[in-house]
């Protein structure tokens, strides 16, 4: 197996399935709700959405030698119509809307910036952040990844699935967070099979979810390559 030299860091462990596919979490921090697996040329962690979370993840993935790259990825939400769910998406700038603080990102092409706040956005959100930022993407946790990568010396890119378009709201699935910030699937599945006239967002929202996903472990897997 070739040293990992890439950290990839995502809140949820469905966003790195595929990437880490046929290989164990490591069981003492599993405990704790880190997700954390070697594969060959990386590591790859998720501890859950927002600030707390994925700081567990970064501090857990960084405790291995030799990473020149940390990458936050997983499924973020569009905030411009120029953005299309299903598709993948790599940052050039990641600003946090709580603070104002821009990190760049070692990327180049057309300027796209991610803005990173601290509940799932909805419609709205997504306008404020498009009008205050220009923001093309939001997410919960590549703000808190920047800062801590850059703090250390290291580069850092935000690669991301996009999982819903600039008009389709989310807010309303915050409630189905739990304490530790891992999405409770079985509650929002409940939840939507008692209301059919959310049946058909709700199936929308998974295939397009289903479709960048795949798209983003190709794009993670050619990057582990060009980087081993």
């Amino acid at each position: 197996m070739q040293k990992p030299k890439i950290a990839i860091i995502a809140a949820l462990p469905r966003e790195i399935s595929g990437l880490v596919r046929g290989t164990r979490p490591e069981a003492n921090l599993r405990r704790d709700g880190i997700h954390l697996h070697q594969i060959d040329g990386a590591v790859v962690a998720a501890a859950g959405m927002g600030a707390s979370r994925v700081t567990l993840a970064v501090d857990a993935a960084l405790r291995t030698e030799g990473i020149e790259l940390v990458v936050s990825t997983g499924l973020a939400g569009a905030c411009s119509s120029e953005v299309r769910a299903g598709e993948v998406v790599e940052a050039t700038t990641v600003v946090d809307a709580k603070t104002g603080e821009q990190y760049p990102c070692a990327a180049a092409g057309t300027e796209r910036l991610l803005a990173t706040i601290d509940a799932i956005a909805g419609t709205r959100e997504k306008a404020r952040l498009r009008e205050s930022y220009n923001a093309v993407l939001v997410d919960m946790e590549a703000a808190t990844v920047a800062r801590l990568a850059l703090a250390r010396g290291l580069r850092f890119r935000a690669v991301k699935g996009v999982s819903d378009a600039h008009d389709f709201d989310m807010e309303s699935m915050s409630r189905f967070t739990d304490v530790r910030g891992h999405f409770r699937t079985a509650a929002f599945a409940l939840h939507t099979a008692l209301r059919p006239q959310n049946w058909s967002s709700a199936m929308r929202l998974g295939r397009e979810s289903n479709r960048a996903l795949t798209k983003l472990w190709d794009e993670l897997r050619a990057m582990i390559n060009a980087l081993s």
